[in-house]
């Protein structure tokens, strides 16, 4: 095996590698939206069986704008969801001043020392 055999094997892996990319990116979208029909979801999945190339091309030209607006509404969706997950799970729904106002009661009451208090201070200033 010579190495311009080598160079022409890792050539054809990458544009086979991308063109499969490129086919999984373009099924995920066509399901995704709900806009398209099932049978003009079903027509773009049996050309790009039968007419994989082309209809790829196509289908990037003609709906390649819309494609890349639900991928990144899809994106904000899944950052929101994830950052609301955050604050729930961290408990920042109440504010510093709260939970310090809490402590400062819990002092006053004597249920929590002056050291359990200086770290829930820091805790919630944190």
């Amino acid at each position: 095996m010579s190495f311009w055999d080598i160079i022409w094997f890792i050539i054809v892996f990458f544009a086979f590698a991308t063109y499969l990319m490129v086919l999984f990116s373009i099924v995920a979208d066509l399901f995704r939206d709900p806009e398209v029909s099932g049978v003009m979801k079903a027509v773009w999945v049996i050309c790009l069986v039968f007419f994989t190339f082309i209809t790829a091309v196509v289908y990037l030209i003609v709906r390649g704008r819309g494609m890349n607006e639900r991928a990144a509404k899809k994106y904000e969706e899944a950052r929101a969801a994830q950052e609301d997950y955050v604050r729930s799970v961290a408990g920042t729904s109440s504010s510093a001043p709260e939970q310090i106002a809490k402590a400062k009661e819990l002092l006053d009451s004597g249920a929590i020392s002056a050291d359990e208090f200086a770290s829930l201070k820091a805790k919630a200033l944190a």
